[in-house]
């Protein structure tokens, strides 16, 4: 048996899908609770294998609470229901050590779906969702690659390529001489330049050194 605790602020959402959950033969639910504070106390008392977390609850957010209650419980696998479909919600929550992703418009078959592949140390991502995260990473590497810089590097690049020193940039851009020395380094790691004549070329070449007119 696949033992399953819901954790939802609304007891007709629970109630639903344990009404779901239940009528499966291989999946029970034991316990249910409706804040992160009850979440914890569950966790901890019944050590379930499947946690049906919802992320926005009064006080304290699923998000907030998934990493204590896998300390409370590390066997336990955490199912995120929720019904934000952007991909970065998706990555915050594995990120927070979550193993499958849910939308709330989808309680039904797939919710089952899911909690049999957690439960059995797989990860579960709707295919919508896990192609929009596909693509937005895509993108994301694809702008770092013509862009490599932060903002802020790209000022710590400029000030270097004019001459300035990194005493001097820390005064210029009120930073400790550490962190534009740390910037430095990034800059230097990121563009693989190993002198400053390569930096002033580089600078040139995108244009950084000439002064904006308006």
């Amino acid at each position: 048996m696949i033992s399953v605790v819901l954790v939802d602020d609304h007891a007709v959402v629970r109630s639903g899908i344990r009404l779901l959950l239940d009528g499966q033969d291989e999946i029970e639910v034991i316990g249910e609770a409706g804040n992160a504070k009850d979440a914890l106390f569950r966790a901890r008392a019944l050590k379930p294998d499947v946690i049906l977390l919802d992320v926005v609850m009064p006080g304290e957010s699923g998000i907030e609470v998934l990493p204590r209650l896998l300390e409370a419980s590390p066997e336990t696998k955490v199912l995120v229901l929720s019904m934000q479909d952007d991909p970065s919600y998706v990555r915050e929550a594995f990120a927070a050590g979550a193993h499958g992703y849910v939308l709330k418009e989808a309680v039904d078959d797939e919710v089952v779906s899911a909690v049999r592949e957690i439960a059995r140390g797989g990860r579960y991502v709707h295919p919508t969702l896990g192609a929009r995260m596909v693509t937005a990473d895509a993108e994301e590497r694809a702008a770092a690659e013509a862009d490599p810089l932060s903002e802020r590097e790209g000022e710590v690049l400029r000030l270097l390529a004019l001459g300035h020193t990194n005493q001097e940039i820390a005064e210029l851009l009120y930073i400790s001489v550490r962190t534009a020395e740390s910037h430095r380094a990034h800059i230097m790691q990121k563009l693989r330049l190993a002198t400053r004549a390569e930096l002033v070329r580089y600078a040139l070449s995108h244009g950084l050194l000439v002064e904006d007119s308006s």
